[in-house]
């Protein structure tokens, strides 16, 4: 599903992690609300929801949400 995500018009990029008790998230960012609409509309993504819902997982949560503001702080390293 990665590569479907990825190849969506709008794709901006995502963002995976999985803690210690084996769940998993991922964040994935489009440009616009169509773009995310669009995405979940994909016959591909449809059989995938279906199969989670039936096989893989007890629960999940969805969340869309906006980015308004996004930044970072890094610590250089000295040179020595």
């Amino acid at each position: 599903m990665v590569q479907a995500a990825e190849s969506q018009p709008g794709y901006l990029g995502r963002e995976s992690l999985e803690g210690p008790d084996g769940h998993e998230l991922t964040v994935v960012y489009y440009t616009t609300d169509e773009a995310i609409r669009r995405w979940r509309e994909i016959a591909e993504h449809l059989v995938a929801q279906r199969l989670g819902r039936e096989r893989w997982y007890e629960a999940y949560e969805v969340r869309i949400a906006r980015v308004e503001r996004s930044y970072r702080f890094q610590r250089r390293r000295a040179l020595n």
